[in-house]
């Protein structure tokens, strides 16, 4: 994935700031806010890493489950046109609406590159 960098399920952004001369970036995909910076890609590649292990330490230290990104599991806004269409489909094939839509992304997915 352009622009990523991914350590122990955890992805991470990379960005480059001109006026600063420094790496940074961030784990996405977590309401945490865990960033990292460095001076080089190797750097910022080692500076991701030990971020992903603090955070899952100190989770453990305070007691609590660090977040995991993709949970398998999102809320999706369709409108209500789209919403009623699905689950007239759904219901006419003996289906659940989460199998359309599961059915319906993954269609989309492998239709686009690099997903």
């Amino acid at each position: 994935m352009k622009d990523m960098m991914a350590y122990k399920g955890y992805h991470g952004s990379l960005h480059y700031s001109d006026e600063d001369q420094v790496f940074h970036g961030k784990i996405e995909f977590i309401r945490s806010l865990v960033s990292y910076e460095g001076t080089d890609v190797r750097s910022l590649r080692t500076a991701f890493e030990e971020a992903v292990d603090d955070y899952i330490e100190l989770c453990e230290e305070e007691g609590k489950e660090p977040e995991m990104p993709f949970k398998g599991s999102f809320n999706v806004r369709t409108g209500t046109d789209l919403h009623r269409r699905a689950a007239l489909v759904a219901k006419s094939k003996g289906m659940n609406l989460n199998k359309i839509v599961t059915d319906a992304l993954e269609n989309y997915l492998s239709t686009v590159e690099g997903a």
